[in-house]
């Protein structure tokens, strides 16, 4: 990442990637910036970049995953293999898709105004396997199993099925990621609807979750890597070490507990094995994209491990799993989440009280 001449932006969260400096980058021409959180541990990496009006990037392949969400303007994008037949299509604010592993892929911007897109990857942990900058650049390979050149991989229509307690979408584009259909998932936040979404038979995923006004999240852990976009409406998230219990303001260690304010365009990252807990305190329903690595059609060990053999996210603390229930959470949640809300001029819709 040094050697590419950008800025990295390190630390615990981004206020709003689109006011991020960005600088040239020659090696895809266009203006450019690195993201390296605390909670990206090397497992994912992210990038964001501009495109001037009526320019194009550099066109490249790479050995490593990449979905690409577009936080500003509109624009096309190319996609071929090897000596095989471009694919074109549209995108526009809102759209996410991923280039085909290893696959030649163009990104231009045919508005008059700047283009300006987030891309999360799983460089690093590559990177760090290959060490060898020339292979994960310029490798021969096609993966034809993974994109054969297929006129229709790109109509975003795809297939929706649930498997165990997820919510799962099988699609290589969606239009709009703000407008898109989500299905209802109250395990993890009363009232909310939660997507994971499945591209291009990559590892690297992620999910869109919804939820509504005057409503927070469980709180829950897992593996590093995974990161938050916010989309609409301002909260906060909470987040600390599970080492130091389920309720970490009674038994005193409110000071180890890290809070984030957020508006839509920032950026978070929770570290492996952190609680986390997202807090929705503005006038409208909340709604967060999020890339991770592991998905359920490749499942990778070092998503699993956490799980200890249930799907942990979706598991109570109390049967095995890493998600703390409500009945079961720190008092002193709730009271700080009405305070804020009282604030606001909200009032709380939570279901029930914490014991």
């Amino acid at each position: 990442m040094a050697n590419e001449g950008i800025p990295i932006v390190s630390g615990w969260a981004v206020e709003d990637v689109l006011e991020l400096g960005r600088v040239f980058w020659a090696r895809l021409n266009g203006k450019g910036a690195f993201i390296h959180l605390e909670g990206m541990e090397g497992v994912t990496g992210m990038y964001v970049v501009e495109i001037p009006p009526g320019a194009e990037l550099n066109p490249e392949k790479h050995i490593f995953e990449e979905i690409i969400y577009v936080l500003q303007g509109q624009g096309g994008v190319e996609i071929w293999q090897e000596g095989g037949e471009k694919n074109l299509f549209e995108w526009q604010r809102g759209s996410l898709f991923s280039p085909p592993l290893n696959t030649w892929h163009k990104l231009f911007n045919g508005s008059s105004q700047p283009a300006v897109l987030l891309a999360a990857t799983n460089a690093p942990l590559l990177m760090d396997a290959y060490h060898n900058q020339d292979f994960m650049f310029n490798c021969d390979y096609r993966f034809v199993d993974r994109y054969g050149g297929s006129s229709g991989f790109f109509r975003g229509n795809g297939d929706r099925y649930q498997e165990g307690k997820a919510n799962i979408w099988e699609t290589n584009f969606i239009a709009d990621v703000g407008s898109a259909h989500l299905d209802s998932q109250e395990g993890k936040v009363a009232g909310g609807s939660i997507t994971q979404f499945q591209m291009a038979d990559n590892g690297l995923v992620g999910h869109i979750a919804d939820w509504p006004v005057g409503r927070y999240h469980k709180a829950h852990y897992h593996g590093g890597g995974a990161i938050i976009l916010i989309l609409k409406s301002f909260g906060y998230t909470l987040m600390w070490p599970n080492e130091i219990g389920t309720q970490p303001y009674k038994s005193k260690h409110g000071d180890q507990i890290i809070k984030m304010d957020w508006v839509p365009g920032g950026i978070l990252s929770p570290p492996t094995g952190w609680f986390h807990q997202h807090f929705n305190v503005g006038k409208e329903s909340a709604r967060q994209l999020a890339f991770r690595y592991g998905g359920r059609k490749y499942i990778q060990g070092l998503r699993r491990a956490l799980g200890k053999g249930v799907e942990g996210v979706y598991t109570s603390t109390e049967e095995g799993g890493t998600l703390i229930e409500y009945k079961d959470e720190d008092p002193n949640i709730r009271i700080i989440f009405e305070k804020a809300l009282t604030k606001e001029g909200i009032s709380v819709q939570m279901p029930g009280s914490p014991s």
